[in-house]
């Protein structure tokens, strides 16, 4: 693709619009959405809103005046829409990990439940190698927790199928591959899983906002996701949980059974009971009182995706990929190695090449106005938000990630020092 092609691709881009829902900075080619989204223009107004009228002028009656305490549902209901879920199915709280260690901890426990299935050997918690640390780490630590009754299998990415067997007692993924872009095929592992005797654990968040996701449709069991990356709410942002509403029903019969028991997962937290009851619904994953200003910067960045629409997204998502795959293959290909799959259906919206030098090959990019980030020990990763990023934007950051590998400017000296955030 020629700068001219792309230019004239943006021009009739019927997404085109919607990049100026951001303020972004001028010169900046942003390829880092799947890390950190653009700030939505109406964020900043809609948190000062929240600030200086609901917290500042209503104070504490803006739990009742401005329905706080309904946020958590009312975004939850919206990101629903992106990931085919039913609206009390889903709920802002929290952090993905603290809602990996929720989700984890009651489908283990009622897998243990099931009368009709055989527990006897069903201590395997399995997932990819490559899966997300903070993921394992959580499995790692529930599984301390339990004394040893359970264990953590990893495996490669294509060897989760084979590797579901009657040992298995939940299978723990993330959809998109956050190192390489590598897609599962969610309905179809979710399906072996059951076939199995097992439930699944779906991480959502490489793929919540960017990709295609029915959940319902897929019989999913559990799922989470961030919402700082393609959902756009912002550093830190409250993460989601997405239950099936069979196992909100199930798990209604064991108080316990999601062990974060918190007072705003009670059936009426005002009553302030001593014995914890938990809500007969999706509540019970909310634990805490919820961070207003950070919902409400959220709830900004989701409405950006829901105006534009997953299907319509996701269709760019792929021809900017394909393109920038292209484009860099075609100039500096003796010098990178692609490792996201070729395929499209296969690979979520980022783009990833190896490179020995990686991180102060990104350095550089960088410092040209290129923003993109590094998994180490070796991947150059480049996020594609449709929402904003344009076409001519994967030919000109094509183009200067050629211009800095032929001309080895990479190799200076200023471009070897890692800062803490990589």
């Amino acid at each position: 693709m020629t700068r001219d092609e792309a230019l004239a691709l943006d021009a009739a881009d019927p997404l085109a619009a919607h990049r100026q829902a951001f303020a972004l900075p001028p010169d900046v080619i942003y390829l880092d959405g799947n890390s950190l989204g653009a700030l939505p223009r109406t964020t900043s107004a809609r948190v000062r809103e929240v600030i200086e009228h609901e917290w500042g002028e209503g104070l504490i009656r803006s739990w009742n005046g401005a329905h706080w305490t309904d946020m958590p549902r009312r975004v939850g209901a919206k990101i629903a829409r992106l990931i085919g879920a039913q609206a009390d199915e889903v709920i802002c709280a929290d952090s993905t990990s603290v809602n990996i260690f929720k989700v984890l901890a009651t489908a283990l426990a009622l897998v243990s439940a099931r009368p009709q299935v055989s527990t006897q050997g069903r201590r395997v918690i399995l997932s990819e190698r490559a899966n997300f640390p903070t993921d394992l780490y959580i499995a790692q630590g529930l599984a301390h927790l339990h004394d040893g009754a359970y264990e953590l299998k990893l495996v490669e990415f294509d060897e989760v199928a084979r590797a579901i067997d009657p040992t298995v007692a939940v299978v723990m993924l993330t959809h998109v591959n956050y190192r390489t872009g590598a897609m599962h095929d969610l309905t179809a592992l979710t399906a072996r899983a059951h076939a199995a005797g097992a439930l699944a654990i779906w991480d959502l968040a490489h793929s919540a906002g960017a990709v295609a996701v029915d959940l319902d449709a897929a019989g999913a069991d559990f799922a989470v996701g961030c919402g700082y990356k393609y959902l756009n709410g912002g550093p830190g942002a409250p993460a989601f949980v997405y239950v099936a509403q069979r196992h909100l029903a199930a798990a209604a019969v064991d108080r316990f059974a999601q062990p974060l028991a918190g007072w705003f997962g009670h059936r009426s937290p005002f009553t302030f009971e001593a014995d914890y009851a938990p809500a007969p619904s999706i509540d019970r994953y909310g634990v805490g009182t919820p961070p207003i200003i950070g919902l409400a910067a959220l709830d900004s960045g989701v409405d950006t995706v829901l105006a534009a629409g997953v299907d319509a997204l996701r269709a760019k998502s792929i021809a900017l990929t394909q393109a920038f795959i292209a484009c860099v293959e075609d100039s500096c290909s003796d010098a990178v190695t692609l490792v996201s799959p070729r395929a499209a259906p296969e690979r979520g919206s980022q783009v990833c090449f190896a490179h020995p030098q990686a991180y102060a090959v990104m350095q550089a990019l960088i410092e040209q106005g290129v923003i993109g980030d590094v998994r180490a020990p070796d991947v150059l990763r480049f996020g594609f938000a449709p929402l904003y990023v344009r076409y001519v934007d994967a030919v000109d950051a094509a183009t200067a990630l050629a211009g800095i590998l032929r001309s080895g400017s990479w190799r200076s000296e200023r471009y070897q020092q890692r800062g803490i955030v990589t």
